[in-house]
């Protein structure tokens, strides 16, 4: 299920640039978080934690239950990068089939820019 989000840190644009308006802001799946935005701690919750998320092997994070299907798509050592993670966000469901998260994607190529540019920045 994907969720309008406004945080207060700014949502950053493919350049780098940051913007705190809400007409910048992308749509992120309600049951993402980042440990440095979100909480305090780094623990999983409805998904994984996705601090340090970018240059990550998908279905790493320690502690979470990813669904058969992930565990598959991390076969052969991918790395969530700025292409996979794009296609990913664009459509979870058919780069990933039999994922869990109930999300339709970032159709937007601007938006998807823009998440993976804050998931980058958060990564640091």
């Amino acid at each position: 299920m994907a969720a309008r989000v406004v945080t207060n840190e700014p949502a950053m644009s493919a350049t780098g640039t940051s913007a705190r308006d809400s007409t910048n802001v992308a749509n992120r799946p309600a049951c993402s978080r980042n440990a440095a935005s979100d909480r305090a701690d780094s623990t999983n919750g409805t998904g994984p934690d996705l601090m340090g998320v970018v240059g990550r092997h998908p279905a790493s994070e320690a502690g979470f239950a990813y669904s058969d299907g992930m565990k598959k798509f991390a076969e052969g050592g991918k790395v969530w990068d700025e292409a996979t993670l794009s296609s990913y966000l664009a459509d979870p469901k058919g780069v990933v089939p039999g994922n869990k998260m109930a999300f339709p994607g970032v159709k937007n190529d601007g938006d998807r820019a823009n998440v993976i540019a804050y998931l980058k920045q958060a990564s640091q």
